[in-house]
């Protein structure tokens, strides 16, 4: 069943449609919690959540073409995750200056030989506030601006967090090089 008929059925609380949607995108879903949140089980349970709100607010969507409900998914997954990160107040940890290395901000040249899986983790190791803004940041391509309002930060500070989480990046790509290259 193609998106369009899919979202019709749910919307019309087909549980075999539900059921399919469930099968089709959990997968993906759970994938922007878990890089939101940083915990597995934090993210199977804002994974449910946010299926919770797909189906309850389903006669909302409007069908644009392939591709539209997963994004239009992705967004009320992107939501409910900084929401539970505003609510436990997360997104104000900073890192001290001094816990940051100076490094130069381009990753090496060597990264493209580094695994996805490794990269990801890396990712997922960063400070709460780091991860977030670098995720809206690099996955959703939002501006600052847009970043602050989401988070409610202003944009310098969405700005900051970013050069710090890829100067930490940075940092863990050349340490994992360095540690590759002596085996």
């Amino acid at each position: 069943m193609g998106e369009e008929e899919l979202i019709r059925q749910c919307m019309r609380g087909a549980n075999a449609a539900r059921k399919e949607l469930y099968d089709t995108y959990a997968k993906q879903m759970l994938s922007i919690c878990y890089r939101y949140t940083g915990g597995m089980d934090v993210a199977y349970d804002l994974l449910h959540d946010g299926f919770l709100k797909v189906f309850s607010s389903c006669s909302g969507f409007t069908y644009r073409g392939e591709g539209s409900l997963k994004a239009w998914m992705s967004r009320i997954f992107v939501n409910t995750a900084l929401e539970y990160l505003r609510k436990k107040d997360v997104l104000k940890q900073i890192v001290p200056l001094d816990m940051i290395a100076e490094t130069e901000e381009d990753p090496p040249e060597e990264i493209e030989q580094i695994p996805t899986s490794v990269l990801m983790q890396f990712v997922q190791e960063l400070p709460t506030g780091y991860r977030t803004v670098f995720n809206l940041y690099t996955f959703e391509e939002r501006s600052h601006k847009e970043i602050a309002e989401l988070l409610h930060i202003n944009e310098r500070s969405s700005s900051s967090q970013l050069c710090r989480a890829k100067a930490m990046l940075v940092k863990k790509v050349n340490d994992y090089i360095q540690k590759e290259a002596g085996r």
